[in-house]
């Protein structure tokens, strides 16, 4: 006969057993379906399409380097970048015979031999400032984060070489044939789903002329320029130029220079040898008169140069014009210690960035010269690395040897504290070579699509406020080229 008490124990274990197994099997189910949510999370991310198309969907991933930093390249005909390169012999009528030579290293140009040894091996190339458009694209080719899913693009990329394809018709008199290609890239832009997110308002270009190439306010055949900043559709866009108009959606970048380092090194070592370099020159002037120009500084600021036993003086034009040989013009910058940058036939120059990757200290005698164009990469606090001489009126304000003046009256403290400052500005005014990439260092490109993307973002934080994105962002603003903001 069974021992009640052993039959009572056992069916107590077998209790136990089923219950156990029941608990894991339920506890297994929970797990697996977590994990498969999790999965599915990370392999397809759920994106409501009736959401706010503003934002930009998360791949959750916390490590991700380009998070808020991708950018999407706009797929456009090739009539309106490449093509273009092909008639290269046609490009820029008026300022040089053929820019085919320039077209080299990806619109470096060709690398320049330094027999005397002012300039560093193998990263100083003969650039012409109109590439610059050609060089951007170059760079951006080889982007960090680049992205072919516009969805997940802090900022679009619309690679139109402006100004090169303005240069073909600037002399045209018939104003439809100046102004079709803006119009046709606008019309091909518009259609595109990338558009209708934020209408073009995250659409930025790069142009190698200055802004005020592209902004004709008339329909008149004498006008100079294209219409192409003022049709409807590019007034949503932005445009980075070498010189910004005074509307609020054009943004002035470095002119581009020679020096187009490839490896870090290659800057610290330049920058260490204009630390050490002897500056005989107290001041240099590197340009050409303007006789056609009214009340034009350039006059004055030669007189003055070439009065005084202090400054250098190199004629632009003259017959044999020193400032085309790269060699010529870093050999005098880098023996000087101040180098004038009055305005020309537009408010800057290249030769500002040329000076300051010599460690010489600029000398500006108007705010949009510098001061009101290029935020994104000098400091706010313009005497860090720069003098001003503000000249409202050439005849009161610029009184003889006036300038030699103002530069002896700055202590060598100062005069050490500034060279300092503008070596340092080097990396931010350089384009590295786009066949390759800076590793710790920010250059001209980087710094203008870190200042394209706070651009945008900045609209997007206006939409999401529920207010109208289109208040300021295509203004004029009638103050950014007077003195009334840079007077202390």
């Amino acid at each position: 006969m069974e021992n009640p008490v052993s039959r009572k124990w056992s069916q107590e274990m077998w209790f136990a057993i089923i219950t156990c197994v029941a608990l894991f099997f339920v506890m297994s189910c929970f797990d697996y379906s977590t994990l498969m949510a999790a999965d599915k999370r990370v392999i397809a991310p759920s994106v409501n399409k009736q959401e706010n198309p503003l934002v930009i969907p998360s791949t959750e991933t916390v490590s991700d380097p380009c998070a808020g930093r991708y950018i999407y390249i706009q797929d456009l005909p090739s009539r309106f970048n490449s093509d273009l390169l092909k008639n290269c012999r046609l490009l820029t009528r008026g300022t040089e015979n053929s820019m085919c030579p320039y077209i080299e290293n990806q619109g470096l140009g060709p690398l320049i031999e330094d027999y005397e040894g002012f300039l560093s091996n193998n990263s100083w190339f003969n650039t012409n400032q109109f590439m610059l458009e050609v060089i951007f694209h170059n760079k951006m080719m080889h982007y960090r984060c680049l992205t072919k899913n516009s969805s997940m693009a802090s900022a679009i990329f619309v690679p139109f070489y402006a100004g090169l394809d303005v240069s073909l018709r600037l002399w045209d008199s018939n104003i439809s044939k100046r102004d079709s290609s803006a119009r046709d890239l606008l019309q091909c832009l518009s259609k595109k789903p990338e558009w209708k997110k934020m209408w073009g308002r995250d659409h930025f270009m790069v142009a190698g002329r200055i802004s005020w190439d592209f902004r004709r306010q008339t329909d008149n055949t004498t006008d100079w320029g294209s219409k192409l900043r003022f049709l409807p559709e590019s007034m949503n866009m932005s445009m980075l130029s070498v010189e910004a108009s005074s509307w609020r959606n054009d943004y002035a970048i470095p002119y581009p220079t020679y020096f187009h380092p490839s490896k870090d090194s290659m800057v610290f070592e330049w920058q260490s040898r204009m630390k050490s370099r002897p500056r005989p020159h107290l001041f240099t002037f590197a340009g050409a008169p303007r006789p056609d120009l009214t009340n034009s500084i350039r006059a004055k600021v030669i007189d003055q140069c070439q009065t005084s036993k202090s400054c250098k003086f190199i004629d632009c034009g003259s017959a044999e014009n020193s400032c085309s040989k790269p060699v010529s013009v870093m050999r005098v910058f880098q023996s000087s210690i101040y180098c004038l940058q009055p305005p020309g036939d537009s408010y800057t120059r290249r030769s500002i960035f040329d000076s300051i990757l010599a460690g010489c200290i600029p000398v500006f005698f108007h705010p949009g010269t510098a001061y009101s164009q290029y935020k994104w990469h000098f400091p706010k606090n313009h005497t860090k690395y720069s003098v001003y001489i503000p000249v409202r009126d050439v005849m009161k304000d610029l009184k003889e040897g006036g300038i030699e003046q103002v530069l002896l009256a700055i202590s060598k403290d100062e005069e050490m504290s500034m060279r300092e400052e503008v070596i340092r500005l080097i990396p931010n005014i350089v384009y590295g070579d786009p066949r390759s990439r800076l590793e710790t260092l920010e250059d001209a490109f980087d710094l203008s699509v870190k200042g394209m993307i706070e651009r945008v973002e900045e609209v997007r934080r206006v939409i999401k406020d529920g207010k109208d994105p289109s208040v300021g962002f295509a203004e004029e603003d009638s103050y950014k080229y007077t003195f009334s903001h840079y007077l202390e």
